[in-house]
């Protein structure tokens, strides 16, 4: 197909040269030799009447005017995508999508397991694909469906709706003598932690809030990489892990661990799922974030009549 003259499936080249920003990385992903590819890539500097990717040294590196086309390409093939090649039929039972959501251990632990064991009853052939928190821009290059993380990841100018609000609480040994009922401040700081660490030279989350609040770090004992296992890491200790609230339930269901508040009022965190623009019509995107949607209100239904 072509518009005002231009292949419009050099678009899909270019979103990925630009991406890339490599000739041989580049013609792996499209299933091209080096050769065509850069063939792809004279067609496309002849038409745009720029360079597009200079070499710099061992680098390609994108000119001004290939920094400014590479969000628009973005967004057209992303419309595209969403509005002419997914079919208008709405039928989640004999639907074959595959959903790629990008969140943490704990999201998946009180919600998404859940979730996509409800979605396997009702559309037995929609595959998933969950993926680790890393960066917010695979939402914007819509390499993700959906992302679901907390309210600082929102992106402006897409769409967003708040799932959740999520309370930290203490978790210790049920045999830990040291500590009774409450905690004091004082004995909070002197105890040994365990605490969730993501990534190289990236302190634990909550660190930055307890040294701008009170001026010190906690004493940290065992950095983990995922929030699973902050529980079953103060088993046999006298150590303490502060975590959400709603993963701390589930493991005093199945661990010798008692449940504390802390000592002070750490700020109740809100859990939001997200997505790119392009997906907001789409009805199988809008099927799962409704199934979604029911499925932490019936919880938090549940949880209110207890109370």
């Amino acid at each position: 197909m072509r518009f005002n003259h231009l292949d419009l499936n050099l678009l899909v080249a270019l979103d990925v040269l630009l991406e890339e920003q490599n000739i041989t990385r580049a013609a792996e992903r499209l299933h091209m030799t080096q050769s065509a590819t850069s063939g792809v890539l004279g067609r496309l500097r002849n038409f745009f009447e720029d360079d597009l990717l200079v070499q710099v040294g061992r680098k390609m590196q994108p000119t001004p005017y290939a920094l400014e086309l590479a969000i628009p390409v973005r967004e057209v093939l992303l419309t595209i995508r969403s509005s002419i090649t997914t079919k208008v039929v709405f039928e989640p039972q004999s639907s074959k999508r595959h959903f790629k959501i990008m969140t943490s251990d704990y999201l998946i632990s009180v919600l998404l397991a859940q979730v996509i064991q409800k979605i396997h009853e009702l559309a037995p052939s929609i595959t998933f694909e969950l993926i680790a928190p890393s960066d917010a821009d695979l939402v914007v290059r819509g390499e993700v469906d959906l992302m679901i993380a907390p309210e600082r990841y929102i992106i402006e100018g897409h769409p967003s709706q708040l799932l959740f609000e999520e309370e930290h609480v203490c978790v210790v040994w049920d045999k830990n003598e040291l500590v009774g009922e409450q905690l004091s401040l004082e004995q909070y700081m002197e105890m040994g932690h365990v605490s969730v660490g993501f990534g190289r030279n990236r302190h634990p989350s909550i660190e930055e809030w307890f040294m701008t609040q009170y001026g010190f770090n906690r004493r940290l004992e065992v950095i983990t990489h995922d929030f699973n296992t902050l529980p079953q890491l103060v088993i046999g200790t006298h150590r303490i892990a502060t975590m959400h609230r709603r993963l701390a339930r589930i493991y005093t269901k199945y661990l010798p661990l008692r449940i504390l508040p802390p000592p002070v009022k750490i700020p109740v965190m809100h859990e939001y799922m997200f997505w790119h623009r392009s997906m907001d019509g789409d009805p199988m995107h809008r099927w799962l974030r409704e199934r979604i949607l029911e499925f932490i209100t019936t919880v938090d239904t549940a949880e209110s009549a207890i109370a």
